[in-house]
């Protein structure tokens, strides 16, 4: 039981960077559908970057720089021109699709170096991975699943512990008002949306590599659409998007899980888990009522000073 949860978090880790990347975006207002795109984007670049470098650093700060350049994109047309947000979402999606087609067409088939998979090799941590069966299941994994951790502990005390914090929640919520006490929306919108959009790149780069460790076209095969659906499922809350991550990721391997047990059912029937229930967290979202699992109030409204 203790393996299949352990591999629940792996599969578990690229979903919840994405997840977290729209988590941080909604929280100021801001509705970027085109997580699928920004993943992708981060999945080639980060992987041509290990690739042509042989420096998984190197690969993980330009999967975050790829993922927050079409971020960036999305906050131009739809902060400073102001243009639906929806429309520009789902371009960014085809954007990023064609992206990494384009630039990852040369490397079909090719490797990420060895130097790079070393770096990625299991660590066991300190006094956790000595307690029975918890050990096993939150220790012995990769430097990207810690990082995972880390940025869930890290969001929760920003969004709720800080004063900036305290001031995106306020441009989501209502615009308006923080626009009056003095918060620069612009500025808060931009860098959150960007931000975001690099946690997206860093969740496609490590399907590229770290999963599948071989470059291969639509690597990120639709994860980017469930990341969304968790936001929802996660009422906009860092921690409660790691359960819901670590869940969707423990759908996704369990049928090897039940091969593995001898209960033999069809492939195709288990890799619609996921999406299944992705349509039924976004039926139950549409029918929460506590304010705290509620959407952020000016969520994909555009913003304008003059029409306050």
């Amino acid at each position: 039981m203790s393996g299949f949860l352990a591999a629940a978090i792996v599969a578990a880790t690229p979903l919840l960077f994405a997840t977290l990347g729209e988590v941080i975006a909604e929280k100021s207002g801001s509705l970027n559908l085109g997580v699928e795109g920004m993943m992708l984007m981060g999945a080639v670049i980060g992987f041509t970057v290990a690739y042509g470098t042989g420096n998984p650093a190197a690969a993980m700060i330009a999967a975050f720089a790829a993922g927050g350049a079409g971020a960036f994109i999305f906050a131009i047309v739809t902060v400073s021109l102001q243009a639906n947000q929806v429309v520009t979402g789902l371009t960014l999606t085809i954007f990023g699709s064609g992206f990494s087609s384009f630039v990852g067409d040369r490397m079909i088939g090719q490797s990420v170096p060895a130097s790079v998979l070393k770096f990625f090799a299991p660590i066991d941590i300190p006094l956790i991975g000595d307690i029975p069966f918890v050990g096993s299941v939150l220790s012995g994994h990769d430097a990207f699943v810690y990082l995972g951790y880390v940025m869930v502990i890290v969001l929760s005390i920003y969004l709720y512990r800080t004063r900036a914090g305290l001031n995106m929640r306020a441009v989501g919520e209502n615009t308006a008002a923080a626009d009056a006490s003095g918060v620069n929306i612009t500025l808060y919108k931009y860098a959150h949306i960007i931000f975001g959009g690099g946690l997206c790149g860093l969740g496609g780069a490590y399907l590229s590599l770290v999963t599948v460790p071989i470059w291969q076209a639509d690597v990120v095969t639709g994860r980017g659409w469930i990341a969304v659906a968790l936001v929802i499922f996660a009422s906009w809350n860092p921690i409660k998007a790691f359960f819901g991550a670590f869940l969707f990721g423990a759908l996704s391997i369990l049928g090897l899980r039940l091969q593995s047990m001898g209960i033999h059912i069809s492939q195709y029937l288990v890799d619609l888990f996921p999406y299944a229930a992705t349509i039924v967290i976004v039926i139950i979202g549409t029918h929460k009522n506590r304010k705290e699992d509620l959407p952020p109030g000016n969520l994909s409204e555009p913003y304008s000073r003059e029409n306050r």
